[in-house]
């Protein structure tokens, strides 16, 4: 088993280790989680865009049920509905800079139309939500669906493809633990 040195005595015993035969040659881990996916004790907002809210209400659906099946308490999760994806960003870093909680949940659906509007909404979005982590150093998980036709992204609720919201609690779950096991934590 190898620890870190660098990390303090009383936040060795919370490391998750593991053997050196889960280690690639260059020393990286190799398929396992470095942190538990355990909710609790832990806040998290969630941003849901309104635009093809058919799909974005089964995003949340799927993104509540596993932050509390991961034990999340109902009262330790806020959901904040926006317009459209657009607005997405900005209420995101807005919540962000409250440090009020321990990762941020991003939800919405953009589906391709016949202009450029997808191409240049989609791009946005990403770009915008990844200036708000990276300034405000808050964990923002995507669940952003883009797709070309409806079909596709009513694939990726939950009926062929997993569930998009339902990825996208696991990966704020997962970095919001990272995050405190750094010493980052709100």
């Amino acid at each position: 088993m190898r620890i870190t040195p660098s990390i303090s005595g009383r936040r060795r015993r919370n490391l998750v280790t593991s053997s050196t035969s889960d280690r690639t040659p260059s020393g990286h881990l190799t398929g396992r989680r470095p942190v538990t996916l355990d909710a609790r004790r832990k806040r998290f907002g969630i941003v849901v865009s309104r635009f093809n809210e058919f799909i974005t209400k089964r995003l949340l659906a799927s993104a509540l049920e596993t932050l509390l099946a991961h034990g999340a308490s109902p009262r330790a999760v806020e959901t904040v509905w926006v317009p459209g994806a657009l607005e997405v960003p900005q209420v995101a870093k807005w919540l962000a800079r409250r440090k009020k909680f321990d990762a941020l949940i991003i939800l919405s659906c953009i589906l391709r139309g016949d202009t450029i509007h997808f191409d240049c909404v989609s791009n946005e979005i990403i770009r915008g939500i990844s200036q708000a982590a990276l300034e405000t150093g808050m964990p923002i998980a995507s669940g952003i669906i883009l797709a070309d036709r409806l079909e596709q992204a009513i694939d990726r609720t939950g009926l062929k493809m997993g569930n998009k919201g339902a990825q996208a609690a696991l990966a704020a779950i997962e970095m919001a633990s990272l995050n405190k096991l750094l010493g980052r934590a709100r």
